[in-house]
């Protein structure tokens, strides 16, 4: 059981594993967080540049690339999850690392639109660091400590997403194609470091043999309905993470055209958001569930989204949007406590499958956002729309939230095997 990662953790050398397998995932995470955030203040802007179009059109391009993204992922999420469970954790993630320079690089130096969709498309197939690397945590954490490691996972991407922005912002006022190539050299540096400093978590006995037919969606799918609880906290998890890829999905177009921002002020915007998130999940997460429960915890946070996404949808000031996102932070208490939901109801040898139709859920709530709130966003905010709303987008996704918060409070409070609090 992965609860016996604590006696398996306990001598000095495997501590020292253990530690070595934890900076290398909190930095990659932090990598993938920079990577991700440091793009979005200027791909607005090369959009336009390269499709040579409107900002409220590039928005619909935008979903596209989305779209494109979350296929890919949806599609190879199962299948790197039931790999790393065959063959550990370490290769998988290095070839995640090296998916992602690539993927970056070939952003940067993209002649027309067909190469971002291409690098899209890359980033889709290899993008299998979230997912290993919550399979990692549960592999050297027990089950008490599951959700404050889950959330240290959390904080890493929050504090790149506080530094992912705000350079790209700044560098992206020197060129739209300076931040992907950044983004490349960090993903490749980290490689290189994890090469040599991350040791392999999984342990031989937790491995079980590959099987095509569970390393795909559907299959995975089937699979893990046999698991006791596991597909309702599933649901709730799909409705949650599709209103918040509103965020990734529409911020950028959304507070351009809502609020005229420049790249730099949308960085600025980013940056705030990762720190309060940063804040959240390092400090708040571990305490908060222990005192309260996952289950608590996951309500607390989706509410607490659904309220902040009623508010960004009416606000008529951009000074408005930072007060509301520093409260809005409390909503990171949301993700590591449906994770460790989860990752309860399974057996050590199965975390990566597990973690890998995580991936797809959330690929899957990647699909929905794009094809939901970047055409309600692109319609609302034309020249020609009947009723000028930008924000209904962010009313789409309110509605989302509080359809996984009901789902939630009808999901029975404990499992046959494990209290989810």
């Amino acid at each position: 059981m992965a609860s016996d990662a604590s006696a398996a953790y306990g001598s000095p050398m495997e501590e020292r594993k253990s530690k070595a397998a934890t900076r290398f995932v909190l930095g990659t995470i932090f990598v993938y967080a920079i990577g991700f955030g440091i793009i979005m203040p200027v791909l607005p802007d090369l959009v336009v540049e390269l499709a040579d179009v409107s900002l409220p059109e590039a928005t619909s391009i935008g979903g596209w690339l989305i779209l494109t993204y979350a296929l890919f992922q949806f599609t190879f999420g199962p299948l790197v999850g039931s790999i790393s469970d065959r063959f550990g954790r370490r290769p998988v993630l290095l070839l995640s690392l090296a998916g992602f320079s690539i993927d970056y690089a070939v952003m940067g130096l993209a002649p027309t639109l067909a190469w971002l969709f291409l690098g899209r498309a890359l980033a889709g197939t290899f993008g299998a660091a979230f997912s290993t690397a919550y399979a990692t945590m549960a592999d050297i954490t027990d089950e008490e400590n599951r959700a404050r490691g889950f959330g240290l996972i959390g904080a890493a991407f929050g504090t790149g997403f506080i530094v992912g922005p705000a350079i790209g912002g700044v560098i992206g006022e020197f060129g739209t194609r300076l931040p992907f190539f950044v983004a490349a050299g960090l993903g490749a540096a980290n490689l290189i470091y994890g090469y040599f400093a991350f040791p392999e978590t999984l342990a031989h006995e937790n491995r079980r043999p590959f099987s095509l037919i569970r390393a795909n969606p559907l299959g995975a799918l089937l699979k893990l309905r046999m698991m006791p609880g596991v597909l309702p906290v599933a649901l709730v998890y799909l409705f949650w993470m599709s209103a918040q890829n509103i965020y990734p999905a529409t911020w950028a177009y959304f507070t351009q055209i809502r609020f005229d921002w420049t790249s730099g002020m949308v960085g600025i915007s980013l940056a705030w958001t990762g720190a309060m998130m940063a804040v959240v999940q390092a400090f708040a997460v571990g305490p908060m569930v222990k005192r309260y429960g996952e289950r608590r915890n996951a309500i607390l946070g989706i509410a607490i989204s659904a309220a902040a996404y009623i508010l960004y949808a009416i606000s008529p000031y951009g000074w408005a949007v930072f007060v509301i996102m520093a409260v809005t932070a409390l909503a990171a208490l949301a993700g590591p406590a449906i994770s460790s939901m989860m990752s309860r109801r399974v057996p050590a040898h199965m975390q990566g499958e597990l973690q890998g139709f995580i991936a797809s859920l959330t690929a899957l709530s990647a699909i929905i956002a794009p094809l939901t709130f970047n055409p309600t966003l692109a319609h609302f905010s034309s020249d020609d729309a009947s009723i000028y709303f930008p924000g209904a987008a962010f009313a789409i996704a309110a509605a989302m939230a509080l359809t996984a918060m009901v789902i939630l409070l009808f999901t029975r409070r404990s499992q046959p095997k494990q209290a989810d609090g």
